[in-house]
């Protein structure tokens, strides 16, 4: 899924009398989500960090393509509500399956135990890295 159609709740109103309610998203990128902090915009009020993210991967809004910041800054705020719900959605890390996922030989001039902190919920990981921890 790289990309998701979507249609927006209340809908962009053209000049024209027109409402855009359909869309496009694509999976977002790791430079999608660092490049607009370097925005001159971003550092001054941070709050327009989610109007450049996601006018990054907004790719289409009706007939509007590429979707720029401005086109998204006039939408209700419903709309700016529903694409972050759903950029959120989309861009979700998936749980990990250890069972799956073959256990990494590891070499035996690792350190015996690591210290992590989760990038989810910061809560501090201690992590057994030697040998003998390995499950058989």
């Amino acid at each position: 899924m790289n990309e998701l159609p979507f249609m927006l709740p209340v809908g962009l109103f053209t000049s024209d009398g027109q409402v855009h309610r359909s869309g496009v998203m694509r999976l977002a990128t790791a430079l999608d989500e660092i490049e607009p902090l370097g925005d001159a915009r971003v550092q001054h009020n941070e709050a327009y960090y989610s109007l450049l993210l996601l006018a990054r991967v907004v790719t289409r809004l009706g007939p509007f393509s590429p979707v720029t910041p401005e086109t998204l800054a006039v939408l209700p705020a419903a709309d700016f509500a529903h694409l972050q719900a759903l950029y959120a959605h989309m861009n979700a890390a998936l749980p990990v399956s250890w069972a799956a996922a073959p256990a990494p030989s590891l070499p035996a001039a690792l350190p015996g135990t690591i210290e992590t902190e989760c990038p989810h919920c910061g809560a501090l990981l201690e992590l057994d890295l030697s040998p003998e921890a390995s499950p058989a």
